[in-house]
């Protein structure tokens, strides 16, 4: 920049030139806008030194600008430096000509003026601070006054390392609790969650200290990935931020020149896991190495002061040994002739609790790239994975570092798709490959329940490796599990069976939550989908493990016991019971003292009942409340009912609609009897009391729901966020023989059901029963619905009542 530019509105000027060049991006806009910012700084240091007369100065960056880089928005890192010599008033005086252009310019400023034995107390009192200076580069004035500071700073931390770093250490992981996992959020925070930009700082930081080192294969260009997402949120936004929210992710991702912006994220948590599994192997070595420090005084006291001992080398299995808390290689072992040795290795590793230490992995790593493992595989390699799998927790920190360094690609091509893919859903936790080991751990737990364990286990791993095809991913990964199946070496009826585990991994979680389980149709047409018990036993192990793995809202008592209901009816089945068509239930005694006196009164009544049942260990766990209401049969009872529900933050988990004709003397008109399994949304229950008021109130007309709703979410809206795909409803095929089971796919939102029953209303059919499912923001609910006489629809009039449902959501 020529000294004519060198005022604010000249590098302002130039700054932003600098930025809308297309050809200038990632490290070469980084480096060209510090460069462009030194050049400013040092005119405004020159000038100011000039104008107040102070000599023995410096101006030093620090931090991220110390580094050499500048995203569009990053907030300038500056030490003003000197010798202690200058008069305090010509001080300040040089620093505010230098600080308030800065500020005039609207640009962030973390600025301190010390002397170096002040720079150097600060750093020692606050580890941040000392962060900082290890990045110290001049910028202008004194250079030996920047220098001898720099030096001085290296070699306290140096000094200090066997104190510094564990605090470090405690920071690092203080900040992953508070932040997450940057490769599994769906809006990271590409600076501050784990495995983000501060956790690659902290392994230069640990690099300087000479104690260890962190793994360099991948380092620098997952950093320089996270850089460059920064930089294009940055000028996407306007603003200096460092969350990729989900409205801004499509544009950051045109921004970089990326497909979309599942392929941001899935770039951003490659990089991520690169930076995550370099602090782990970091950290774990830095740990090392202190604890054989303290170690030394007393082994040298035992010894007689002689040389240190050679570590102890435990077996664990062939070729595979425990040293120094970790799994490594024994020394006769030739991983170029042994391709079974990376699973024994990783078994062995997650079945003893350790990790497996990164030299090993590397070389196994090279080994099965030149003698990968025949195919099909050999016996011990199946049981190696089925052992690696079926070890718990551990198996998580062994997988990941298998997968670092490419094994788990070489082994089973396939997963290359599921690799670090995202899952918008919110209800999902991790990202797909995550989720299927995480899946196996579940499995894990839950082998002594099924007689064939390898199976499950591996069924666990592959049950959503078609997530990363097009299409229906049950659909496509009954096929890429059969060839997995095969390749790991099953035989053909075991084959079979994985591919029927993975093609119906959600036919139990879906029916059991979405369709009437008294209705012969559904029970038999799970059975002959699961064809027998075994296969059956397993899918029940499979789902309760894929819906723990998932989340915390994709499971609980109510669902495992609708699903546990489900699978005895089919295994019934199964074993060679036909279903029968259920006999009309006559009321309970509490349903017919409610339809009695809704009858008498000519008004609603309601009752709130607890519910619960005994968990694993004996205690009863609540698994919803149910709300019981009668009223006189008539038009509009359940838009009324899901509308008054809906303005008391009442989520509805079941719905059973039915008419009830009362014994003949107490007169020929019928009462309606509603059954809802309801839960609060926060807070408390609300009084039936209450409910049956507003309930009158909404039959009569004198309350209107679609207002109260519509006023609540004027004073609440929702977070804006991605726009959310149209409702979907359709007519399922063959579902019922009682009923036409219509299925509604639809953003959840309060009012959703009175919505729909509103619409069903306008479209003369009854409502025999409603089954109702919220995963996330996603509400899939299914209605069983006849004409007046209580008949199934016809196929036309079926899709007719779909179309204008579906219509009346979309308006």
């Amino acid at each position: 920049m020529s000294q004519a530019d060198s005022g604010p509105s000249g590098y302002a000027a130039a700054r932003l030139r600098l930025l809308q060049e297309e050809s200038r991006s990632g490290p070469s806009r980084r480096s060209g806008l510090a460069g462009l910012t030194d050049d400013w700084l040092s005119a405004l240091f020159a000038g100011a030194v000039q104008e107040t007369g102070v000599r023995g100065a410096a101006l030093v960056a620090v931090g991220g600008y110390g580094r050499g880089g500048l995203s569009p928005r990053s907030d300038l890192d500056l030490l003003l430096l000197h010798d202690g010599t200058a008069d305090a008033g010509a001080l300040a005086s040089l620093a505010d000509r230098i600080w308030y252009p800065v500020w005039d310019l609207g640009l962030a400023l973390d600025h301190s003026v010390r002397t170096p034995a002040e720079a150097r107390k600060t750093a020692g009192e606050d580890l941040k601070v000392q962060l900082g200076l290890l990045d110290a580069r001049p910028v202008a004035g004194d250079l030996g006054l920047t220098a001898g500071l720099r030096t001085a700073v290296l070699a306290d931390w140096r000094n200090q390392a066997p104190k510094r770093l564990p605090q470090l250490h405690e920071l690092c992981l203080e900040r992953a609790h508070r932040q997450g996992e940057l490769q599994f959020l769906l809006e990271p925070d590409l600076k501050e969650a784990r495995g983000g930009l501060r956790d690659a700082t902290a392994l230069r930081a640990v690099a300087a200290s000479w104690l260890a080192d962190a793994p360099r294969e991948g380092l620098a260009e997952a950093r320089r990935q996270l850089l460059d997402a920064r930089d294009a949120l940055h000028l996407a936004t306007g603003r200096a931020t460092d969350r990729l929210a989900l409205q801004e992710q499509e544009q950051v991702a045109a921004g970089l020149g990326l497909l979309d912006a599942d392929a941001l994220l899935r770039q951003v948590y490659e990089a991520a896991r690169t930076v995550s599994y370099a602090s782990d192997v970091t950290w774990r070595e830095v740990n090392r190495v202190l604890r054989s420090r303290s170690s030394r005084p007393r082994l040298r006291t035992l010894l007689g002061g002689g040389p240190k001992p050679p570590a102890e080398r435990a077996p664990l299995a062939e070729g595979v040994v425990e040293q120094d808390g970790e799994v490594v290689l024994a020394l006769a072992a030739r991983p170029d002739r042994d391709p079974v040795l990376p699973l024994r290795a990783a078994a062995a590793a997650a079945q003893s609790g350790l990790p497996i230490s990164l030299h090993a992995v590397r070389r196994l790593s090279v080994a099965a790239a030149a003698r990968p493992l025949p195919v099909p595989w050999p016996a011990e390699a199946r049981e190696q994975l089925v052992t690696l799998l079926g070890a718990g927790e551990p198996t998580v920190a062994v997988w990941e570092a298998l997968e670092a360094e490419g094994l788990i690609t070489r082994l089973l091509p396939d997963w290359e798709r599921v690799r670090c893919r995202p899952q918008r859903n919110p209800v999902h936790t991790w990202t797909v490959d995550r989720h299927l080991v995480e899946t196996a751990v579940r499995a894990s737990s839950l082998t002594r329940r099924v007689g064939r364990p390898d199976l499950l286990l591996v069924a666990a791993l592959l049950h959503d490796i078609g997530k990363g095809w097009p299409g229906d991913h049950s659909v496509a990964g009954e096929v890429i599990a059969r060839d997995m199946a095969a390749r790991i070496g099953f035989d053909r009826n075991d084959v079979a069976v994985l591919a029927t585990l993975v093609r119906h991994h959600l036919l139990l979680i879906e029916t059991a939550t979405r369709r009437d389980l008294d209705d012969p149709a559904t029970v038999t047409a799970v059975a002959s989908a699961v064809g027998s018990a075994g296969t059956l036993e397993l899918l029940h192990a499979l789902t309760e493990a894929d819906a723990l793995a998932t989340g915390p809202a994709a499971w609980s008592t109510w669902r495992g016991s609708l699903v546990a209901d489900l699978v005895s009816r089919v295994a019934a089945v199964l074993a060679g019971d036909e279903p029968e068509a259920p006999d009309e239930v006559a009321p309970s005694a509490d349903q017919e003292r409610l339809a009695i006196e809704a009858h008498r009164t000519g008004e609603a009544v309601l009752a709130l009942h607890a519910q619960a049942e005994a968990s694993e260990g004996g205690e009863p766990e609540p698994v919803g409340v149910e709300l019981l209401i009668a009223v006189p049969d008539q038009p509009g009872v359940l838009p009324a009912a899901a509308g008054v529900l809906a303005l008391h933050r009442l989520t509805v988990r079941a719905a059973d609609l039915r008419s009830v004709e009362l014994p003949g003397e107490l007169g020929p008109s019928g009462v309606l009897l509603l059954s809802w399994r309801v839960a609060a949304e926060f807070g408390s229950l609300p009084q039936a009391s209450r409910l049956r008021v507003d309930l009158v109130r909404a039959l009569d007309g004198s309350l209107n729901i679609p207002a109260r709703l519509a006023e609540r979410e004027a004073a609440y809206p929702r977070r804006r966020g991605v726009t959310a795909p149209p409702p979907r409803v359709t007519v399922a095929p063959a579902g019922s023989q009682l009923a036409t089971v219509i299925e509604v796919r639809a953003q959840d939102a309060p009012g959703l059901l009175h919505r729909i029953g509103r619409a069903l209303e306008s479209s003369e059919v009854r409502v025999r029963s409603a089954h109702v499912s919220t995963l996330g923001a996603n509400a899939v609910d299914a209605f069983y619905v006849t004409d007046a006489e209580g008949a199934p629809l016809p196929e036309k009039e079926a899709a007719e009542v779909a179309g204008t449902l579906e219509e009346a959501l979309r308006a």
